[in-house]
C-alpha cells in the first residue's frame, strides 16, 4: 500500500468520524493529537495535513477514492468507515447517508458489504444488551471542571483490590488481542468491553451505571471513543499490517505486533482510574481523572511488552462466536 492509498483510507476514516456533524472540541483535539503522533511514529503519510484537509473541507469522499483501485483497499476503506460510525452506538441518519454514498463512490455492492454490515450490526446489538442503556444512578455522577474538594467515604466494595486488578488485566489482555486480529469488525468490540469493565468496577463498589454514564466517564478520563478507533486503525495501516492481513489470518502479525497493542495499555489504565474513582466516592474532577489516566498510561504501555506473548496467544484463540459471547457477557 503506497502513501496515496494510505492517505485515501485515513481521509475516509476521518470523514466518517465527522459524518454525524458532531465535532466536539475535546474529541477533535484528541484526533488532532493522534494525527500528529501517528505521523511522528511512522514518518510516512502526512496525517496532520490529512486531518486539516478534512476539518477544513478541502477534500471529499470522491477525491479520496481516486487512489483506491485495488478492490481490497476499497473494501478496507468501507469497513473502517463503518467501524468509526458505529463506535458510539447505532448509526445516525447522517452516518447512514454517508456510508451509502461511500459505498457508491467505492463501487461496492451488496456482495462486498452485506456480510460485514451484519457482523458490525451484531456487535452493536450485543453491546447494547451487555450493559443497561439507561437506569437511575445515585449522585454524584457529574465530572466538575475544577478539582473536587469535598471528601467522601469510599463506597462499599464487594471485591478485593486483587480481584479487581485481575479483572482489569484480563480485560486489557483481551482488548490487546482484539486489536491484533485482522478482521476490521473485531476492533469494534474493544469499547463495549471497556464499558463492561467500568460497569463491573462500579458495581463492585455498590454503584449501578448505565451505558450513557459509563461513556461519559470514559470521555472524562480522556479516552475518546472515535479517536481510539482512529488510533488503532492508523497504527495498523501505517505499519502495513492491514495489507499483510488481506488473507484474514493471524499469520504474519506476530513479528509486527510489538507496540501495536495500544488497546491493552488504554484499557488497563482506564480500569485503574475507574477503580480509584469509585473506591474514592466519585469525587475526582475531570482534570484529576485525565491526569491520573495519563500518569497510568506510561507504565501500562511498558506492561504491554511484558504481556505481549499472552496477548498474541489469546488472539490466536478468538473467533466471531467467542467475541460476541464475551461482549454479551455469556
Amino acid at each position: 500500500m503506497n502513501l496515496d492509498q494510505q492517505k485515501s483510507i485515513l481521509t475516509i476514516a476521518l470523514l466518517a468520524a465527522f459524518a454525524d456533524g458532531n465535532k466536539d472540541d475535546a474529541e477533535r483535539e484528541e484526533i488532532r493529537r493522534i494525527a500528529q503522533s501517528l505521523a511522528g511514529d511512522a514518518g510516512m503519510a502526512d496525517l496532520p495535513r490529512i486531518y486539516q484537509d478534512v476539518l477544513l473541507r478541502r477534500t471529499s469522499v470522491q477525491a479520496a477514492v481516486q487512489a483506491l483501485s485495488d478492490p481490497m483497499h476499497r473494501q478496507l476503506a468501507y469497513e473502517m468507515a463503518v467501524c468509526v460510525c458505529d463506535v458510539d452506538g447505532r448509526q445516525t441518519a447522517a452516518e447512514r447517508e454517508f456510508l451509502n454514498g461511500l459505498k457508491t463512490a467505492l463501487q461496492l455492492g451488496a456482495p462486498q458489504t452485506d456480510a460485514f454490515d451484519r457482523e458490525a450490526d451484531a456487535i452493536v446489538d450485543v453491546a447494547e444488551k451487555a450493559v443497561p442503556l439507561s437506569m437511575p444512578v445515585s449522585a454524584p455522577i457529574a465530572f466538575p471542571g475544577a478539582a473536587a474538594t469535598a471528601t467522601a467515604a469510599a463506597a462499599p466494595s464487594s471485591a478485593s483490590d486483587a480481584e479487581l486488578d485481575k479483572s482489569i488485566l484480563n480485560y486489557a489482555l483481551l482488548n490487546g488481542a482484539l486489536e491484533l486480529l485482522p478482521q476490521s469488525w473485531a476492533s469494534m468490540a474493544i469499547i463495549p468491553m471497556q464499558v463492561k469493565m467500568v460497569y463491573g468496577i462500579g458495581k463492585a463498589h455498590g454503584v449501578e451505571l448505565d451505558q450513557g454514564h459509563i461513556k461519559e466517564f470514559i470521555a472524562a478520563a480522556g479516552v475518546g471513543m472515535t479517536s481510539q478507533y482512529l488510533e488503532q486503525f492508523g497504527r495498523k495501516l501505517l505499519g502495513g499490517l492491514l495489507g499483510k492481513a488481506a488473507g484474514r489470518t493471524i499469520g504474519g502479525l506476530g513479528s509486527a505486533a510489538t507496540g501495536m497493542a495500544f488497546s491493552f495499555a488504554t484499557t488497563y489504565a482506564l480500569g485503574q482510574v475507574a477503580k480509584r474513582y469509585y473506591a474514592g466516592g466519585r469525587v475526582m474532577s475531570t482534570a484529576m481523572l485525565r491526569d491520573t489516566f495519563q500518569n497510568l498510561l506510561g507504565p501500562a504501555k511498558q506492561m504491554q511488552s511484558q504481556y505481549l506473548p499472552q496477548i498474541q496467544q489469546k488472539a490466536a484463540t478468538l473467533d466471531a462466536g467467542k467475541i460476541m459471547a464475551m461482549v454479551r457477557g455469556a
